[in-house]
């Protein structure tokens, strides 16, 4: 799986937030790692350098499962790193949801047998 982190410039980017970046996706979405292509990650502060103020940083999570069309996921926040949790576990649960979906229309469960009605016996 492999994890791109894109910023604005308005966030200070860095390897050691890099790494934090992908430390969490990771965490959160490692175990679909045979199924994710990629992960493309792209943080924002909304309100730029010269402002804050509440929820105005964002993280926008795309995934591109294999055969699949791409799916995203957006979060907002008062720090990246509260942005990127609430991503991560946004996308697993889209995930989760998206390839649930797909087993049960390639496996579909069973019908039900039909129950034969009992004779009924006359004493």
């Amino acid at each position: 799986m492999m994890i791109q982190v894109n910023h604005d410039n308005h966030v200070q980017g860095s390897a050691g937030l890099t790494e934090a970046v992908r430390t969490v996706i990771e965490g959160h979405l490692g175990r679909f790692g045979d199924q994710i292509t990629r992960i493309e990650v792209q943080l924002s502060d909304e309100a730029g350098a010269a402002k804050s103020g509440t929820q105005d940083k964002r993280c926008m999570l795309e995934a591109r499962l294999a055969g699949m069309d791409p799916i995203s996921v957006t979060d907002r926040g008062d720090t990246i790193d509260q942005t990127v949790r609430g991503a991560s576990k946004k996308m697993e649960s889209l995930i989760n949801s998206t390839l649930g979906k797909l087993n049960r229309r390639h496996h579909p469960a069973s019908e039900p047998e039909a129950v034969e009605p009992e004779e009924e016996t006359q004493a």
